[in-house]
């Protein structure tokens, strides 16, 4: 399987710190907070991964190279200086870098312990969904689960984690250009066709310099992160 990395966001809400280095090359922890993932997909046997990137993006690409010394084989997706197509048009422009199978896409301002080789997309799903529960920052949720179904309405109300597996279907009628993620998920779950599962472990939503400070003092500090408690 192979993976993509959402790295083009501009992170406005992480300024000054964003002005000059891009959001996933933040330190946290002593490395960039993209070399977490990075990892971790290795550990999971997933090694050919593709990064997308707007903002700043040729430091990413002077930071992490071809990925040989993290074990990996990183490709790029270029949108250009001030030009990020958003979550559903950056995945659809790296189409043909991932393949015709299924891939798994990871947000980069995230902190997780996520197993990635745990997850799984069955056959007739166009998605699947990695759920947490609802942040102090996100309290009404974006998704409701229903055995392992995800549902747009219901009861109780998740929050959809920036980890998925998709199949390329999910973007058919799709054209060129900047466009959000959220109505195709929509389709497919009105489609029957997204599933998901709710994950307890360790996640962590880097948006802010203070949560990025928060977690940073987790890590060096030898505290473990907080579980996700329902």
């Amino acid at each position: 399987m192979r993976a993509m990395i959402l790295a083009a966001g501009r992170g406005n809400r992480m300024r000054p710190l964003t002005d000059r280095v891009p959001k996933p090359l933040l330190p946290v922890g002593g490395k960039p907070l993209i070399q977490y993932h990075i990892e971790r997909l290795a550990a999971a046997g997933v090694r050919d991964l593709v990064i997308n990137h707007a903002h700043l993006g040729e430091q990413l690409e002077a930071a992490l190279g071809d990925g040989a010394q993290l074990g990996v084989t990183l490709r790029y997706s270029p949108e250009g200086e001030g030009r990020a197509l958003e979550t559903g048009g950056g995945i659809f422009k790296a189409l043909p870098l991932l393949g015709p199978g299924p891939f798994l896409v990871v947000n980069a301002d995230i902190w997780t312990d996520c197993p990635f080789a745990d997850l799984d997309l069955p056959d007739g799903d166009l998605a699947h969904l990695v759920l947490v529960a609802n942040p102090p920052q996100h309290t009404a949720g974006d998704f409701a689960l229903d055995g392992d179904r995800v549902r747009r309405d219901g009861e109780p109300r998740y929050t959809f984690s920036g980890i998925g597996l998709y199949r390329p279907e999910l973007f058919a009628g799709c054209a060129p250009g900047a466009f959000p993620l959220a109505p195709l998920l929509r389709r497919a779950m009105d489609q029957g066709q997204a599933g998901g599962r709710l994950y307890r472990g360790d996640w962590f939503d880097i948006g802010t310099p203070q949560r990025l400070d928060e977690l940073n003092r987790r890590l060096t500090g030898g505290l473990p992160l907080p579980v996700t408690l329902l």
